[in-house]
């Protein structure tokens, strides 16, 4: 999940935007100079002027309509699992939405605030002995992500199951509703892309009952496929680019003969070509120039032009 509210962004002054939250000071933690290969799964990155963890949707609106008003950049994400944050680190606030993590269960209405991790909503599906989530097992990020990105996988996304979503609209000040249709959902899109000035804050998903050991069983074996065909032993941010109408991206690359190669610490994987790995040293700068090797390759040899998944901050 990834809210850019401001672009035109000075030296983060720290102590005027805190003392702009002060009254739910408790309610976030915060931190300076935070690494972001310390944040992200890919784990690169370097300093972030200033990270907010908000535990309430009471303390993320208020740190975005700090951050408006002392006019710093400020970019709302959840787990980072798709983030990739330059090597000169970050001069903003960074609010990770991590640690609010409620849900609740109303008969076959399952409902997450953003910072939920999606496999955890899955889990607690599961235990409801209700299906439709079991898609998300073994994937990482959060519900704001997953209903930002219609996250999805094995022939189901968030589009199949959501209801609505509750949203902070940064331009108006007021918290909205939106329908499945106001979501305008396609492939790795939605409303939240479109207008990226809205920050997700929970979503409701329409689910139906189910066996528990079946909604398992299916959920381990999800799991399973991914070890065995994901380079899950490295770090890396998923899959780097969208699939391209009518092909697997992941082939593509393969056919390109761009399997394996490397820059610097990073490599395309041996294993699924559509992943990039931190081998151990990579840099942002070693996965951009990956990535241009890649895109350039696809676009010169199919006349395809490859669409980025993987979110730059």
């Amino acid at each position: 999940m990834s809210c850019t509210i401001y672009a035109g962004y000075r030296n983060l002054n720290t102590k005027a935007l805190l003392s702009l939250t002060t009254s739910v000071a408790a309610d976030f933690d915060y931190a300076e100079g935070v690494l972001g290969k310390s944040l992200t799964s890919f784990k690169i990155g370097g300093p972030v002027a200033l990270v907010a963890w908000p535990k309430s949707r009471v303390a993320l609106i208020s740190l975005l309509r700090a951050a408006l008003v002392c006019g710093e950049r400020c970019d709302v994400v959840g787990a980072c699992t798709n983030l990739l944050i330059d090597d000169s680190g970050y001069d903003g606030l960074l609010i990770v939405t991590s640690k609010m993590r409620g849900c609740s269960i109303n008969g076959t209405i399952f409902t997450a605030e953003c910072g939920l991790p999606v496999e955890y909503a899955a889990i607690a599906a599961r235990d409801a002995a209700l299906s439709g989530l079991e898609f998300f097992y073994g994937i990482p990020g959060t519900i704001g992500g997953a209903v930002t990105m219609n996250a999805g996988a094995y022939s189901s996304e968030v589009s199949c199951v959501l209801i609505s979503s509750e949203a902070y609209n940064c331009e108006t000040g007021e918290i909205e509703k939106l329908s499945l249709p106001e979501h305008n959902f396609g492939y790795r899109m939605s409303v939240y892309r479109m207008a990226p000035r809205r920050v997700v804050l929970s979503a409701s998903f329409s689910l139906s009952r189910g066996d528990r050991d079946t909604i398992s069983a299916y959920m381990n074996e999800l799991k399973k496929q991914r070890w065995e065909k994901q380079p899950l032993e490295y770090p890396s941010a998923g899959s780097v680019f969208k699939r391209y109408p009518g092909y697997f991206t992941a082939k593509l690359i393969e056919e390109a003969g761009l399997k394996g190669v490397r820059v610097g610490g990073a490599q395309v994987s041996e294993k699924h070509a559509g992943f990039i790995i931190n081998t151990g040293d990579a840099t942002a700068a070693d996965v951009r120039a990956l990535i241009a090797i890649i895109t350039e390759k696809i676009r010169a040899d199919r006349g395809i032009e490859l669409e980025r998944e993987l979110i730059y901050l």
